[in-house]
């Protein structure tokens, strides 16, 4: 009980304490949209978002709730990974379900189709996961609060380069998904930047398994390293046919924001130790609001750690939680007014929005290597 004590006090102060001892005659929830993949080989994501989402649900409506008083609620639509079902979930919740505001997609692919329909119908949606270059460009209703590739990538590139002498890479990524190809026209750039020579660039389907005739073409070339850009299942399958095929652990891999998932390890195992991400976030931040966080989401979810994409969820709602308070109604033209002017410290660290609706502070950005099927801070 005290544990939990101390987690309401924590979330009305992430809220500003505004909530906390108001009356309010008007008790009808204020629901929201939440569209997230929550099924399919790309559910690791989109479960652990909703649970992020689920733990800061509870914090907030314990703490008071938004506007006085009037509980917060969710409503979920799982887009199963699908363009078109992600489009079809914005459409539902806008017309059927007459939200003010969406929370996600899960993958920029998703955002590309749902964005254009929510900034049509002007309602403000929110990508916690989006991570591709063009997000916010879709309109003055998209925001995100997920950094984009070209503010981490460029840091673990040149963070591997001082570090390990980095020259020779080989290059493999998706291409048939918007946020692989993104983030790989990133990664591109920022190796010509610093120096770095790409032997080959390899590409893949995102529904391939068999990455032998890359793998062996790479191997050939004896890299320092592979840069990968890629969703954790085929992250994971690709990693463990490089060790498979004899491309020795000397041959580390970099990833993109699709490998900063401890699935990553689960999956692949000792062929993922030496991986390199960037992050925006650590599980091991030492501060209390994120290790409150850590424990809350621990004892909710039996014993599970949080990753990137459940922290940036919980964030999120609290954001999302000021926004609605400060605009005084569940309307989504006043909602996103109040959007842009959110500041909000929690478990990520300071958070506000950019002129272009993009996370502000990219000063945070740590790189992690995994270890033991785990990722920690590199030394």
């Amino acid at each position: 009980m005290r544990s939990m004590s101390r987690r309401v006090l924590l979330a009305a102060a992430l809220l500003g304490g505004t909530v906390v001892g108001a009356q309010a005659q008007d008790k009808t929830p204020v629901k929201l949209g939440a569209i997230e993949i929550l099924t399919g080989p790309n559910s690791r994501y989109g479960i652990a978002i909703q649970r992020g989402f689920d733990l800061a649900l509870a914090d907030i409506n314990k703490a008071g709730g938004v506007l006085g008083g009037r509980p917060l609620a969710l409503a979920y639509e799982d887009s199963a990974g699908a363009k078109e079902q992600a489009l079809n979930a914005a459409r539902k919740l806008i017309g059927r379900d007459k939200v003010p505001l969406i929370l996600g997609p899960t993958l920029s692919n998703e955002m590309f189709a749902a964005g254009p329909v929510a900034n049509e119908r002007k309602v403000p949606i929110v990508g916690t996961s989006t991570t591709a270059n063009g997000i916010t460009a879709i309109g003055p209703y998209v925001f995100r609060t997920s950094l984009p590739e070209s503010d981490v990538i460029p840091v673990t590139l040149k963070t591997a380069k001082d570090k390990f002498g980095l020259k020779r890479v080989a290059v493999m990524y998706g291409n048939d998904d918007a946020f692989t190809k993104s983030a790989y026209d990133v990664m591109k750039a920022s190796l010509e930047k610093l120096g770095i020579e790409t032997l080959t660039t390899e590409t893949f389907g995102s529904k391939d398994s068999d990455f032998s005739a890359q793998l062996t073409k790479i191997k050939a070339l004896n890299p320092d390293a592979i840069v990968l850009s890629a969703l954790v299942e085929a992250a994971s399958g690709i990693e463990l046919q490089a060790r498979q095929l004899g491309i020795p652990e000397t041959v580390f891999f970099i990833g993109g924001n699709g490998l900063n998932s401890p699935k990553l390890g689960d999956i692949a195992g000792k062929a993922a130790d030496g991986t390199l991400v960037g992050s925006p976030w650590f599980v091991g931040k030492p501060d209390a609001a994120n290790q409150a966080f850590v424990n809350a989401f621990k004892d909710k979810y039996g014993g599970d750690l949080p990753d990137q994409f459940a922290a940036q969820a919980y964030d999120t709602l609290f954001i999302v939680a000021k926004a609605i308070d400060a605009a005084g109604a569940p309307d989504s033209e006043k909602i996103k007014d109040a959007l842009i002017k959110v500041k909000h410290t929690g478990v990520m660290g300071p958070f506000s929005f950019s002129e272009t609706r993009d996370p502000a502070d990219t000063s945070g950005v740590v790189v992690l290597v995994m270890k033991g099927g785990k990722f920690q801070l590199l030394q």
